[in-house]
């Protein structure tokens, strides 16, 4: 979340934090462009009237690169000839303010899905079917009722399966960069999710490398 007024970027990032997104925030062009250098988004919600480096400049920038992110421009510019000037510059889609929070929650999961790099639709292993779009989740056709961080876990880890995941990982993928590194929260959240998801498990844990979905049917190498 790119927005220089601090007030409306902490009230925007905690309601996508509510509907479990890991959210990072910067106020300003050049923030944005060094936490872009080291981290790898989905999506950059990105104003235009930005200090350091104009949102404009920052939409190009993110244009030019590979494997880039995708951007939702979410700016007071609202004419029609802003929209298409901000589409031109490369932006994948364009929301004016004032908006209807949900509006911007779908636009953004329909632009994680549009990514180049994302995933099928629906994750499926070990009987576990996951639905990002309608936040569904079942295993062996019960349906799962998962708090926000226990469906969000459960997402990274089908979509890094079979790899593992540690716990840096997931409070990356699913905190965010506030997230204190020697919290037990992921380890509190994968007990609740090994608990909903019941038996045989199939959430595997290696100390020192982290967890991983296993398949119970599947013999190990």
């Amino acid at each position: 979340m790119v927005e220089d007024a601090r007030p409306l970027a902490e009230v925007i990032a905690e309601g996508l934090r509510d509907q479990g997104m890991a959210v990072d925030v910067a106020h300003d062009g050049l923030d944005a462009a060094a936490k872009l250098d080291v981290n790898a988004y989905d999506v950059v919600v990105l104003d235009r009237d930005l200090p350091g480096i104009h949102g404009d400049t920052l939409c190009q920038m993110i244009t030019e690169r590979d494997g880039r992110v995708m951007v939702l421009m979410l700016t007071a510019a609202d004419s029609p000839g802003d929209r298409v000037s901000g589409l031109t510059l490369g932006a994948d889609d364009y929301l004016a303010k004032p908006f209807h929070f949900p509006e911007l929650i779908l636009r953004i999961r329909a632009l994680a899905r549009r990514r180049p790099a994302a995933r099928s639709r629906t994750l499926s292993t070990a009987g576990i079917e996951l639905d990002p779009m309608r936040r569904t989740a079942s295993r062996d056709g019960h349906q799962l009722d998962l708090s926000i961080k226990e469906f969000a876990v459960l997402e990274a880890l089908l979509n890094a399966s079979p790899a593992f995941l540690s716990t840096e990982n997931l409070l990356e993928q699913v905190w965010d960069e506030h997230a204190d590194p020697f919290t037990n929260t992921v380890t509190v959240t994968i007990s609740r999710l090994r608990r909903k998801l019941g038996a045989p498990p199939v959430i595997a844990t290696t100390p020192g490398v982290g967890y991983r979905i296993i398949d119970p049917a599947v013999p190990p190498d």
